[in-house]
């Protein structure tokens, strides 16, 4: 009789190996639509700004009600080691899709509050899960299937920002909850075509306790605290900040948009060649690449005007958005006994981090301006350089 509680544990050897391309592009798919969803927060700032008449400050905390939630991300990715029911995470970016085209109507900030909070519990689950079996149905090519998993993020990022603006200018502000429907319909989707998919074995089920896994993870955590926190204020500067910046130095919103849209879009290539490359250059020369290029091209921003502001940003979303598939895929191939618990970790470290750098460089925006703001955020991102050194090298081919 045939067994099919584990099936993909007695599955053959070479389809766990190989890359399983229309599975990986159909999880990236979710990913495209779900992080469109959560892209609709920076271009609406200005509108917050305006209409609750908010600091910097006060509108860069709305960011961390989406972000603080992913803290439990290692409470979901631990679960997902050892459930065989993690296929409903591809019901989240319902919730979603959802919660962020109701931004708009809330009433007070309290009301924004609730509706990121429970969107950043949805987007914590998904992203603590999902990318973990993207990286199962990578086989050797981890580095591969993280490029493809960003990809889709990436370009969730770019189009989210033009896709809000557009629709405030050619449909106003009240057509926008009507953009939910498309969420709703791809999760469904995703859910009766991948509910079969798990990352459960039981190989996975016997993995290192959480004791043990937490204690054998500090060498590439620690080192991976320093690195984030000081690349996400050059992060929050231009992946939230950038309309705010633009909007001030006199753009119209739905340039300011479209900005943040063609740097997201250059985030697309960077993200899908980044961790590719690093599979066979190494995850540590690459991060160090992009690390050390990523301020230069910022200062260049700085001290430019005009048109040829927009190459650079084509530069600065190439180098910028390359590093996080480089470093999944490291966090996830250091710890095959429990790669859903380390990708959880670095998950949460990695929003929760960079909220701590929104926060700080929303308060340097309010008392000095966020043209030094900028800044100081590229020379911090230079000071992480020494922590990539103190990476254990990872097993990449």
């Amino acid at each position: 009789m045939k067994n099919t509680f584990d099936a993909e544990a007695c599955a053959p050897v070479e389809r766990k190996e190989r890359f399983q391309t229309s599975r990986v592009v159909t999880i990236s798919t979710g990913h495209i639509v779900h992080d469109t969803y959560t892209a609709f927060l920076p271009p609406l700032l200005p509108i917050f700004i305006a209409g609750m008449s908010l600091s910097k400050f006060e509108a860069g905390l709305l960011t961390v009600f989406t972000q603080a939630p992913s803290m439990v991300q290692p409470v979901f990715g631990h679960l997902a080691d050892r459930s065989v029911r993690n296929h409903l995470v591809f019901l989240a970016p319902a919730l979603t899709a959802v919660t962020m085209s109701l931004l708009n109507v809330a009433p007070s900030y309290a009301a924004l509050a609730l509706l990121l909070t429970l969107a950043g519990i949805s987007s914590a689950v998904f992203h603590a899960v999902a990318p973990v079996i993207a990286g199962k149905l990578s086989g050797r090519m981890l580095g591969r299937g993280m490029s493809y998993w960003m990809v889709g993020g990436e370009l969730g990022r770019a189009l989210g920002p033009i896709v809000i603006v557009t629709t405030i200018r050619f449909f106003t502000l009240r057509s926008v909850p009507w953009l939910m429907v498309l969420g709703l319909a791809v999760a469904l989707f995703l859910y009766v075509r991948l509910r079969d998919i798990h990352i459960y074995t039981r190989h996975t089920a016997k993995g290192l306790p959480l004791r043990v896994a937490l204690h054998r993870m500090k060498p590439v955590m620690l080192p991976l605290v320093g690195f984030i926190f000081l690349g996400s204020f050059a992060y929050a500067a231009l992946t939230i900040y950038l309309p705010i910046f633009l909007t001030e130095k006199g753009s119209t919103l739905w340039g300011a948009g479209a900005s943040l849209s063609l740097l997201e879009g250059a985030g697309v290539v960077g993200a899908f060649l980044g961790g590719s490359i690093s599979d066979h250059l190494g995850r540590r020369r690459v991060l160090f690449i992009s690390t050390l290029a990523t301020p230069l091209f910022l200062f260049a921003l700085l001290a430019t005007r005009g048109w040829i502001q927009f190459p650079i940003l084509l530069f600065l979303g190439f180098t910028l958005l390359s590093t996080t598939p480089v470093a999944m895929a490291l966090v996830q191939e250091m710890f095959p006994e429990n790669r859903a618990l380390a990708n959880g970790m670095f998950m949460a470290l990695n929003f929760v981090l960079r909220s701590g750098g929104v926060v700080l460089l929303g308060w340097m925006g309010d008392f000095w301006g966020l043209h030094r703001a900028f800044f100081i955020s590229g020379f911090l991102m230079i000071l992480s350089l020494p922590f990539i050194s103190v990476l254990p090298k990872s097993r990449s081919r």
